[in-house]
């Protein structure tokens, strides 16, 4: 199977075509692929295949910050190898002409977005995608060569070459060939050595109406910052509750950077070794499977998947049926975070700022972690008019017609108080024929209650009592009611999805043991150097809890 890339097509929101770069073969042109592209319905496909063109051709698409990224290839490749290198052009080009990425930012840096294209892809064949490297081949003219050339003067960028020619150069500069290590640049100095781990974990979980987990899973990364003269050694220690083998059975479907050592993680799970890139970048990812054992699973509770709130949703509600409820559990419990707290703490590694560590990482950090940005999201049918009456018992909630969504806001200091918060809600239907000829005959009908007022204007009162049969119809009221309540029901919400962060938490366990510099293996950091080293810990949820009812 060949991995040849044959093209890459950048349009902006407008789908106007601001880049078509070429690398082989003849491709279609960005005129002909947007409509096939487009006459998919959203959400689009990442890997579409289109027979009907000739030659025959796979369309892979990335969109990234209203930018749509299009890549072509003619024959089998593997789909994951270019979605992977249209991902890697979004975090180059925001690395060298900046983020957020967007369309004249790129029509304006035509010339470094050239460079860079061709640097990283030559003839269909990925060669060079990282930064470091990347920025001894890129050409990137600073503000007083745009100025001068601006105005039709030459710049003053020394000639590239020497007096006596390429050889000369050659001689004086033996490493013109490349970096002996291809991710980091030479000769690396910084006046403030500093040496930075950050821990993301994005939660996945799905529960069942009765609260049982169906699916737990969180995904970690682990982003590096490397501010450091030389070329520096590191051993960055990683550990889990059970040890060794917990940490294997933690971390699942491990990936990592090409800095990284495998051979040292085969032999030592949890330790990773490497020479880092200067600067920021993804040194690793992992896969946690949070969901409880099959032992666990029969006397299953949310409190075993070790989360801090959970989330339940009760329908049907009120004399008809028109009510629902949703109850948010907040239990505030953050496993791992209490008994590292009387853990004494490590020398050479510390927290950033105050409640983004655990305390196990420096004693300064007094405060413990806390729920932020709780949102909870309540999709509402399509057959609802509207939903009234909102009574949450803590923050605030409205009712967005546009998105039929429900959203439910907790402030910091809302979450913060364990128990138990509610949101009742009612639904209003679509008018029945009968409440349509209730309007036009002077009724008006409330389809959220059932109830009905008379329009004095239509009909004049005669004064006479209401008939006794009217107030013995008690079995058949309850009747319509218990008829209102079922058809009612298909205008009940079918699921509930929360958003919320927990900074100097993760719902894994993982732990940073500890962060060392192979002195031995190190070159030209320098005598005496003593780098900070700083942690953070922070897990989201992005609307990733789902309770399903």
């Amino acid at each position: 199977m060949s991995s040849a890339v044959e093209a890459v097509y950048i349009f902006n929101q407008n789908s106007d075509c601001i880049l078509e770069h070429v690398y082989r073969s003849r491709p279609p042109t960005a005129r002909t692929l947007l409509p096939h592209y487009q006459r998919y319905p959203r959400p689009r496909p990442s890997v579409i295949n289109l027979p009907d063109l000739n030659p025959p051709t796979i369309l892979f698409s990335l969109i990234h910050s209203n930018l749509l990224f299009l890549s072509t290839a003619s024959n089998d490749i593997e789909p994951l190898f270019v979605l992977e290198f249209l991902h890697r052009i979004v975090d180059i080009f925001e690395e060298f002409i900046g983020a957020p990425l967007l369309a004249n930012k790129i029509e304006s840096s035509y010339d470094v977005v050239a460079q860079l294209l061709g640097e990283m892809c030559d003839a269909g064949s990925v060669c060079n995608t990282e930064p470091n490297a990347l920025r001894d081949d890129v050409d990137i003219p600073g503000w007083m060569n745009k100025l001068l050339g601006g105005v039709g003067l030459p710049g003053n960028a020394p000639s590239s070459l020497p007096a006596g020619g390429l050889k000369q150069q050659l001689q004086l500069n033996p490493s013109t060939s490349g970096p002996a290590i291809p991710w980091r640049r030479a000769n690396v100095r910084h006046t403030s050595n500093e040496l930075y781990v950050d821990i993301l974990e994005t939660l996945h979980v799905t529960l069942a109406p009765s609260g049982r987990p169906l699916a737990a899973i969180a995904n970690g990364s682990i982003a590096f910052t490397s501010k450091i003269s030389g070329v520096p050694d590191l051993l960055l220690t990683l550990s889990a509750s059970g040890g060794k083998l917990g940490l294997e059975k933690a971390i699942d479907l491990p990936v990592f950077h090409p800095c990284v050592r495998l051979a040292r993680w085969k032999e030592r799970p949890g330790e990773l070794s490497f020479v880092p890139p200067d600067g920021k970048f993804m040194l690793a990812g992992y896969e946690v499977d949070l969901m409880p054992s099959v032992h666990d699973l029969k006397s299953w509770s949310n409190a075993k998947l070790q989360l801090p709130l959970s989330i339940e949703v009760a329908k049907s509600l009120g004399p008809i049926g028109t009510e629902f409820e949703v109850r948010l559990t907040i239990h505030n419990t953050f496993p791992g975070a209490a008994s590292s707290s009387l853990a004494p703490p490590r020398p050479g590694l510390s927290s950033r700022g105050s409640g983004t560590s655990t305390p196990v990482f420096g004693a300064s950090s007094s405060s413990s972690p806390m729920l932020q940005d709780v949102v909870v999201y309540i999709p509402i049918r399509d057959i609802v008019r509207s939903v009234i009456d909102l009574r949450p018992s803590r923050g605030e909630a409205y009712f967005t017609a546009l998105e039929n969504v429900v959203e439910w806001r907790l402030s910091s200091k809302a979450a913060a108080s364990p128990g138990v918060a509610t949101l009742r809600c009612t639904v209003v239907g679509p008018l029945t024929e009968d409440e349509s000829d209730d309007l036009i005959n002077g009724f008006h009908s409330d389809a959220g209650t059932g109830d009905y007022d008379e329009n004095q204007d239509a009909y004049q009162s005669k004064g006479s009592e209401p008939s006794k049969a009217s107030t013995a119809s008690d079995p058949q009221q309850e009747s319509r009611d218990e008829r209102k309540v079922t058809q009612n029901a298909a205008l009940m919400p079918s699921s509930a999805s929360v958003n919320f962060k927990v900074k100097g938490w993760l719902a894994s366990g993982i732990k940073v043991d500890g962060l060392v510099i192979d002195t031995r293996r190190s070159r030209g950091l320098g005598e005496g150097v003593k780098p900070y080293k700083g942690v953070k810990y922070l897990t989201v949820s992005r609307k990733g809890i789902e309770t399903r009812c």
